[in-house]
């Protein structure tokens, strides 16, 4: 089954590590570890520094086609935001955001097998990308893998242990486990 392979993958993506993941910028680094050990009035400051920073590309075209791709979503354009955010992979493939943001255009659209492979790559990219952790622990709750859900909602609360959605997930979980080993 194909989809169990994109699922396994993406699973993979959490625990392991990248290349591109020690070229992370010190700033990256060091926001990381302030989310990590924050409050969470504070870590919500952070978040959104690393949200910022995340969504620097380099170029300014790159940049350009995540904007036009993020306007796209929120307008409701799915199909065109999937456009522009396909044509940014295509032409950043290293930029994990670009992943990220067309995974969430593809859950919008309940293409979830493509969702879990772009946040598989996001992942790979970027394996501390609690947003990208968080997307792959819905869907797969959403699909009703709940033993997976709960490690990747456990794996956002290892960054970001203030993460609230997280927490009441993980939670959520543990309550309706019966017989399992959450």
């Amino acid at each position: 089954m194909h989809f169990s392979k994109l699922v396994v993958a993406a699973s993979l993506a959490l625990w392991s590590g990248s290349a591109a993941y020690a070229d992370q910028s010190d700033r990256s680094a060091e926001l990381l570890q302030e989310l990590h050990d924050a409050e969470p009035v504070d870590a919500k400051r952070i978040e959104r520094e690393l949200s910022l920073m995340w969504r620097r590309s380099g170029s300014a075209s790159m940049d350009l086609l995540l904007t036009r791709g993020q306007d796209a979503l929120e307008a409701g354009e799915i199909d065109t935001a999937i456009g522009h955010f396909s044509a940014l992979v295509d032409h950043a493939p290293d930029f994990a955001e670009g992943w990220h943001r067309r995974a969430t255009a593809f859950y919008r659209q309940q293409e979830y097998g493509l969702a879990v492979a772009d946040l598989g790559r996001t992942l790979t990219l970027n394996p501390d990308h609690f947003a990208a952790l968080f997307g792959l622990a819905v869907i797969l709750e959403t699909l009703d893998q709940e033993e997976e859900a709960f490690g990747a909602y456990s794996r956002v609360l290892e960054v970001y242990p203030t993460h609230e959605r997280a927490q009441e997930a993980v939670d959520r979980l543990r309550r309706t486990a019966t017989g399992t080993s959450l």
